[in-house]
């Protein structure tokens, strides 16, 4: 019995460190950038990187949420969706972004399907 328990116990450690983390809901506010050239340089946002910023987003290169503490989110689900069909037009832009955020190797996921532009 003792050993049906014990092992019981070690398979229920191994599913719980196994299982992946649950995502929080959360709204993020931020300047949406390329991320691999925001990655390269943290000047590479704004008005003055407006155009490589859209063309490399129309490429479907992943797309990422700075906030203003610095903070990257990269964005997932349907706003990427399609070669991010529906970030393209707000590239550079502060919007704000609900969704579940999710962290893995240091790195923060915002998985939505919306946002709400706030400035250009």
């Amino acid at each position: 019995m003792r050993k049906l328990i014990a092992g019981v116990s070690v398979l229920a450690l191994v599913a719980a460190f196994s299982a992946p983390a649950f995502a929080a809901p959360m709204t993020v506010k931020g300047e949406l950038v390329d991320q691999a050239c925001f990655t390269k340089d943290a000047k590479n946002r704004g008005a003055d990187h407006a155009a490589c910023t859209k063309e490399c987003a129309e490429k479907g290169q992943p797309v990422a949420l700075v906030t203003a503490e610095g903070k990257v989110y990269t964005i997932a689900g349907g706003l990427a969706a399609e070669k991010n069909a529906k970030l393209i037009a707000h590239m550079t832009h502060t919007v704000e972004v609900t969704g579940e955020v999710t962290e893995a190797n240091g790195k923060s996921t915002i998985t939505a399907d919306a946002l709400k532009m706030l400035s250009r």
